[in-house]
């Protein structure tokens, strides 16, 4: 899963090994240019035993829409297990194999958050007991127990979690915690006796295209079966690599979709039937590309194996200040592996998306932001942050509906109040 596995692949797949080193570069770019310059995080990048790969250590976790999206994240979790899509747990779950893992990873958020962004969460220490069993354990030399578990204020949400409150929770009760203190999704997965690894369990509230109840129980080869190429090319890899890497080993990669709402739970796109188009009222500009920024980490304790996940999205239509990413998001639907692009429902939308964006590159040649004549692969050299230079870049806000979104949505309501008047 690593760029060192995807250019292992045989050459067939080149174009696709491009299309994910593009889609990490684009993110790094949306990134880069949202972060704030703080030298000082940079000596907090590997405090708590818990890397921050480069170039992502100014990334603020928190945003400034957090609030909002932890209002969403918090409603799709209440709801869970009682949508209307299908049974099962959605959201979160864990099986008794990963509870112990889903303590370790509340640990593991407790005790870093308040060093990497000491600015918005605070940690309080754990009551210490004199009783003599305490003592003793205290200065036990060589003791592989954990230790005892503080408390944390996230300044965010002005929610405090006591220590006595979070001390020994394990399973669901610890996953809804970490749910209180960032926005990541956490999926679990956990090496089995029979070589393969599983998903068992994990807090998945803005997974887009797919559901936790489809993929908790059911090892990586069964899970990723839809993806092309995957089980054929790199399954043995990822496999082993998963098994293999180790708790100071974290890595990262990167995918990205083109989607037409903000619903982050679960996209209109991924509802629309087989060979679906979007509606006529959708328009380009309205479009999201959304990336999801994934990290990986082997937790030293019980060996479960994280994959947190932070979706981005940014509206097509913002990308007009952001110099040649219109250009290369047109390469990568023009020349893109029929089969990966399928896959992605490139089909459903890039018929009206592909000259849009060319609109958009148009619009920067006459702008002078780029020449037109440039390698799309190397935009990131146009953006030198280096010298102090500011660059703009627009966000469009999740929390209002797009003008796309309120049309689709009248037509909707015109259609309902049509067939109420027949039916009378």
């Amino acid at each position: 899963m690593t760029v060192a596995i995807l250019s292992s692949v045989s050459s067939a797949l080149a174009l696709d090994a491009l299309l994910f080193a593009c889609a990490v570069s684009i993110t790094w770019f949306l990134l880069s240019r949202r972060s704030s310059s703080d030298p000082k995080k940079k000596q907090l990048a590997f405090t708590g035993g818990l890397p921050d790969p480069d170039p992502w250590y100014n990334f603020n976790l928190v945003r400034s829409d957090f609030r909002d999206s932890d209002d969403e994240k918090s409603s799709i979790r209440e709801q869970n297990g009682t949508m209307a899509i299908s049974p099962g747990k959605h959201v979160v779950d864990s099986l008794p194999e990963n509870d112990a893992a889903c303590g370790e990873l509340l640990e593991l958020l407790i005790d870093y958050l308040p060093k990497r962004y000491p600015t918005l969460f605070q940690a309080f220490p754990p009551k210490q007991s004199t009783s003599p069993a305490s003592l003793f354990k205290l200065f036990k030399l060589g003791s592989n127990e954990r230790e005892e578990v503080g408390g944390i204020w996230n300044k965010v949400t002005n929610e405090r979690f006591e220590a006595e409150d979070v001390q020994g929770l394990q399973g669901v009760e610890a996953l809804k915690v970490c749910a209180r203190l960032v926005e990541d999704d956490f999926l679990m997965g956990r090496e089995r006796e029979d070589g393969h690894v599983y998903f068992t369990g994990g807090l998945v509230a803005f997974p887009g295209f797919y559901l936790l109840s489809k993929k908790i129980n059911k090892r990586l080869e069964i899970v990723h079966a839809p993806v092309p190429y995957f089980n054929e090319k790199i399954l043995l890899s990822v496999e082993r690599t998963l098994k293999r890497f180790r708790p100071d080993e974290p890595f990262e990669r990167t995918s990205w979709e083109i989607v037409d709402d903000r619903d982050l739970f679960y996209h209109n796109t991924a509802k629309v039937e087989e060979d679906g188009i979007l509606s006529e009222k959708q328009h380009p500009k309205d479009l999201f590309f959304r990336v999801d920024h994934q990290t990986f980490r082997k937790l030293p304790r019980t060996k479960g194996i994280i994959f947190g996940v932070h979706p981005i999205m940014k509206r097509l239509e913002d990308l007009a200040d952001s110099p040649l990413v219109p250009a290369l998001l047109t390469k990568l639907h023009e020349e893109g592996d029929k089969k990966l692009m399928d896959y992605k429902l490139a089909p459903m939308y890039q018929e009206r998306t592909i000259p849009y964006l060319k609109g958009l590159t148009k619009q920067q040649i006459e702008k002078g932001l780029i020449r037109g004549d440039e390698d799309v692969s190397k935009f990131r050299d146009l953006i030198d942050t280096s010298a102090g230079q500011t660059y703009p870049s627009t966000q469009t806000s999740l929390v209002d509906p797009t003008e796309s979104e309120l049309a689709i949505l009248a037509e909707a309501g015109a259609e309902r109040k049509g067939k109420a008047e027949l039916e009378v």
